[in-house]
């Protein structure tokens, strides 16, 4: 049967199935946050006064509802057939959270340079370990827009125009990709992400989503997830369930991938989605 890819959100809601990925015969679903975070104060002209204090659409919204999202997307896919969930970034977290929810619905997960929560509890922990200090991460700071205390989450104005936060941001993210591939990018990220999603107890259990076959795919020039903090991650979570340890695929590229990368990413999916449906 045709597996259906699953990609749960990213960082600011960034979550979709490549192109060329349903090209080669696959279903491919996304499951954004609300997006009703868009609003005139992030048009141009910006009315950055207003933009910094209109309360989010996501105000109020936990990572536990993000889990349940996903979730019930994980349920009306896998009515037809085998079901492979991808967590990009932050995003692994998150699946890792559906994973032990529904394991029984998930025939592989996919963490894409992702955070895989074993030994630590939280992504900000594994920032803060020796592999993780490396991250860049940090950069996008230069484009925070709003207080999170008065809007209810975290907001970014990726559509300033500072040469500084543009150039951090892009030496962080994507330093191989074009300026028309990184403006892309950051035309396709909400403006609002959920408050508390790094500092989240994002950790499985063996007996549920230890038992579901993993994917890591590295990132061999990432800038956020450095690849010394991916192998910490692959290495805990292999100690932890010996018996069903990570298959690690790798892809020349950073953080997001270029085009080049994404090929690369894509023929690593179809080949998990063949050895699935099979």
């Amino acid at each position: 049967m045709t597996s259906t890819f699953v990609f749960a959100a990213g960082a600011n809601g960034v979550s979709a199935a490549p192109a060329e990925l349903v090209r080669h015969g696959y279903r491919g679903v996304g499951v954004p946050q609300p997006e009703q975070q868009f609003r005139l104060s992030y048009q141009a002209p910006q009315d950055l006064a207003a933009f910094a204090a209109e309360p989010s659409a996501l105000a109020g919204v936990t990572v536990a509802d993000q889990v349940a999202a996903t979730v019930a997307v994980v349920r009306r896919a896998a009515q037809l057939g085998p079901v492979v969930l991808v967590g990009s970034s932050i995003g692994g977290a998150l699946i890792t959270l559906v994973a032990e929810e529904v394991p029984e619905l998930v025939a592989a997960l996919v963490y894409d340079a992702a955070f895989c929560c074993v030994g630590l509890a939280t992504p900000d922990e594994y920032l803060a370990t020796p592999e993780g200090t490396a991250s860049q991460a940090i950069a996008l700071a230069g484009f925070l827009a709003a207080d999170p205390t008065v809007i209810g989450a975290m907001r970014f104005n990726w559509r300033s125009g500072s040469a500084a936060a543009l150039a951090a941001a892009k030496e962080a993210l994507c330093a191989d990709a074009t300026d028309g591939e990184f403006f892309g990018l950051l035309n396709a990220m909400a403006p609002d992400d959920l408050l508390g999603r790094g500092s989240t107890d994002s950790r499985g259990t063996a007996s549920r989503w230890g038992r579901v076959p993993r994917h890591y795919v590295r990132h061999l020039r990432d800038h956020v997830v450095p690849l010394a903090l991916q192998d910490r991650m692959i290495a805990e979570a292999d100690d932890g369930t010996p018996e069903n340890r990570f298959e690690v695929h790798d892809v020349d590229t950073s953080h997001f991938p270029d085009a080049a990368g994404m090929a690369q990413f894509v023929e690593v999916l179809d080949k998990i989605g063949r050895s699935v449906s099979e």
